[in-house]
């Protein structure tokens, strides 16, 4: 086999061999062989594939313009399975829903009812992100069917203000600075609003010291709070104003904030003296 016919079968491809005799010597005549060819090749073939799918979707949008016939049968669209019709009171709002019977409490708060402040964290009850409160007590959402909260009270934390006056745990959360990311907090806040009543109540908890006189009204110490806020999971570390939060709701005793915003004036101070230290290190 001599250079010539070598170098001839290394440009050849596969589209090359399915070129007519006519389009193979036309071609020839143009002077286009090799990579050149491989190019013109690719270049059709893209144009051609553009114009087809131009074409198509015309003839789709005109067909969607036109119609249907009188006596047209469609294809059922799929519906629910294990459908099971469900009447909530969602943050004092009624609403009638078909979920499918598996359908967690989540997942209808959040795809059906768009109340997407009820986060999905670990979807297996371990983070506490999704806790809300159904019939004044918390429960985690992932874990909990839609279904069996027929005729119940739930309580999301976009229920927990009074329209444009935040709960007292709200306030309190942003005042101890008891978030940073926020992903967590919808629960933390839920869990917190549930744990007072619950603590209003006497509901004891591991830590709790004298069940038989706690009967009410449970003094709500640090450790108390950690122990009874455990299941909810703060991967920023926010918990010391979590504490602070809640004990300062429970107790109604205000305490200092332990943070502001920096003024203006802060600001040029602070840039000043780190302009002066950075000098007399130099």
């Amino acid at each position: 086999m001599d250079d010539n016919q070598e170098r001839k079968d290394f440009s050849s491809t596969e589209s090359d061999s399915q070129l007519s005799a006519d389009e193979e010597t036309l071609l020839d005549q143009l002077g286009i062989t090799g990579a050149a060819r491989r190019k013109f090749l690719g270049q059709s073939m893209a144009a051609l594939l553009g114009t087809f799918a131009f074409h198509l979707l015309a003839k789709e949008e005109a067909f969607s313009t036109l119609a249907a016939a009188p006596d047209a049968v469609f294809a059922q669209t799929a519906g629910v399975e294990n459908a099971v019709k469900v009447l909530l009171k969602i943050n004092g709002s009624t609403q009638r829903l078909e979920v499918d019977s598996r359908m967690a409490l989540l997942d209808a708060l959040r795809e059906r009812l768009g109340l997407t402040g009820t986060k999905k964290g670990c979807d297996q009850g371990q983070c506490g992100a999704c806790t809300v409160i159904v019939d004044g007590r918390r429960v985690l959402s992932c874990l909990t069917l839609a279904a069996s909260c027929e005729g119940k009270e739930v309580t999301t934390i976009e229920g927990i203000a009074d329209g444009d006056n935040l709960h007292p745990m709200q306030a309190a959360f942003i005042k101890h600075d008891g978030f940073q990311c926020g992903y967590c907090t919808p629960g933390q806040i839920c869990s917190a609003v549930a744990l007072l009543e619950e603590a209003k109540n006497g509901d004891a908890s591991h830590v709790t010291d004298n069940l038989r006189t706690s009967t009410q009204n449970v003094a709500l110490s640090d450790e108390e709070i950690r122990e009874r806020m455990s299941g909810n999971i703060c991967r920023c570390g926010a918990y010391p104003g979590i504490v602070a939060a809640i004990r300062e709701v429970q107790s109604g005793r205000e305490t200092a904030q332990a943070w502001h915003f920096a003024s203006d004036e802060e600001i040029a101070v602070a840039l000043l003296n780190e302009g002066g230290k950075t000098d007399a290190t130099v």
